[in-house]
């Protein structure tokens, strides 16, 4: 790809809410990269994740492959995991404040987010950091040098704080940290680029601006929206149910894809997908035009997601079964395996498979009729299940064959 070329599949997707603010930053983008071309350096790009859940949904991949962009152009990549900014908050999205985490919740969530991101990026070329490290070593000191580069009023004229203190709503003083700290781990990473959701356009822009007081070059900030949940309403998020887990069942996942709504399928097709921009564009303006059914490419975009975490052999057992079971209303013939070892309870069994997000949601499964093994509908939320070859299934669409598992000495 030419230079031209590599700032459009980036900024593919990217908003701004700020016509200047988008244009500066294309420009100042294209002009890093001739030259990070010229000189071979390669750019320090970065975008921070706070671990507030154990697991990474669709929303997270929006950067996530942005991040694999930049890698695939032989760029330097920065993993960031906020374990420390998780311990305040970022409320930049919040008409309220944000319970505070513990260590301990914190911590938790932190253990496979690393895990997970590399389905996505390159293991070998993914620097992966925690920013507890050098956060918890700021004294009050650093603080109040920080603080310094800030006045009240910056903070008091975003939109969130201002609803909130207008409805009388509490705001901490706590929640006016948290730029100054992610915008430090600009500074500490020496980042040249730093990506991250609309939202956190002021805590990136903080760090652009932290650096030029520690005297480096401000990093180039670009942003993309938030991703809309399967339900089309609210922003994609676990504890609203309304998600798609990168390391979900391939099954649970291409049927949730085929649930959305078609204005929903759009904003999923411009904004989680390797697909290219040309691509995105021919699909947009193919439904537009009408030369395209939304069925269709709903499908193309289901398969999409499975092969992108699962592969293309996944991809094609989980559009198998929904054709068969979903529009034709037949038992699949081929099912995915699930293997067990030993015996396990049907409430773990829903969970660790993926057809439940939480042991509350496999009891509702249960208790509301929606488990069945082999036909049978299971009553208990104590039952005990083992891997015999029977055939599990969740709902109406989600089936799985459990098997035996081997165990070698």
């Amino acid at each position: 790809m030419n230079i031209d070329e590599q700032v459009n599949l980036i900024m593919q997707g990217s908003e701004f809410n700020d016509t200047i603010l988008a244009d500066n930053m294309r420009i100042e983008l294209k002009g890093r990269l001739i030259e990070s071309c010229k000189t071979k350096i390669p750019l320090r790009v970065y975008a921070g994740y706070d671990a507030t859940a154990p697991d990474i949904h669709l929303g997270h991949t929006i950067t996530l492959r942005k991040l694999r962009i930049f890698q695939d152009m032989g760029h330097h990549v920065i993993f960031l995991i906020g374990n420390f900014t998780s311990l305040v908050g970022d409320t930049s999205d919040k008409k309220t404040g944000r319970p505070r985490k513990t260590k301990e919740e914190v911590e938790a969530a932190s253990k496979t987010y690393a895990q997970q991101a590399l389905k996505i990026l390159d293991p070998g070329k993914t620097e992966v950091v925690y920013n507890a490290n050098w956060l918890s070593k700021l004294n009050m000191q650093d603080v109040i040098d920080l603080s310094s580069n800030f006045t009240v009023q910056q903070f008091l004229a975003r939109d969130n704080y201002k609803i909130r203190i207008e409805n009388n709503n509490p705001v901490g003083l706590h929640e006016f940290l948290y730029a100054l700290l992610q915008g430090y781990d600009a500074v500490y990473l020496k980042a040249d680029i730093q990506i991250g959701a609309t939202e956190q356009l002021f805590n990136i822009m903080a760090g652009r601006k932290l650096q030029a007081a520690y005297g480096q070059r401000g990093c180039t900030c670009i942003t993309y929206p938030i991703l809309i949940g399967t339900d089309g309403v609210e922003r994609m998020s676990k504890s609203k149910g309304n998600y798609i887990g990168i390391s979900e069942n391939p099954d649970s996942q291409y049927i949730k894809v085929m649930r959305l709504s078609d204005d929903t399928m759009i904003h999923f097709v411009k904004l989680v997908t390797r697909w290219s921009p040309k691509k995105i564009n021919e699909i947009i303006t193919g439904l537009k035009k009408g030369n395209l059914h939304p069925m269709d490419v709903k499908k193309q975009l289901a398969f999409e997601i499975v092969s992108s975490f699962h592969g293309d052999e996944k991809a094609s057992l989980s559009e198998k079964i929904f054709e068969t079971h979903s529009q034709q209303r037949k038992i699949p013939d081929e099912i995915n395996n699930y293997a067990i070892s030993g015996k396990i309870n049907v409430i773990d069994l829903l969970v660790n498979c993926g057809f439940a997000a939480s042991k509350s949601e496999g009891r509702r499964l249960v208790t509301g009729k929606g488990v069945k093994i082999d036909g049978r509908l299971v009553e208990s939320i104590d039952t005990m299940i083992e891997g015999n070859g029977g055939l599990l299934q969740a709902g109406k669409h989600k089936f799985l064959r459990m098997v035996r598992k081997n165990v070698s000495n």
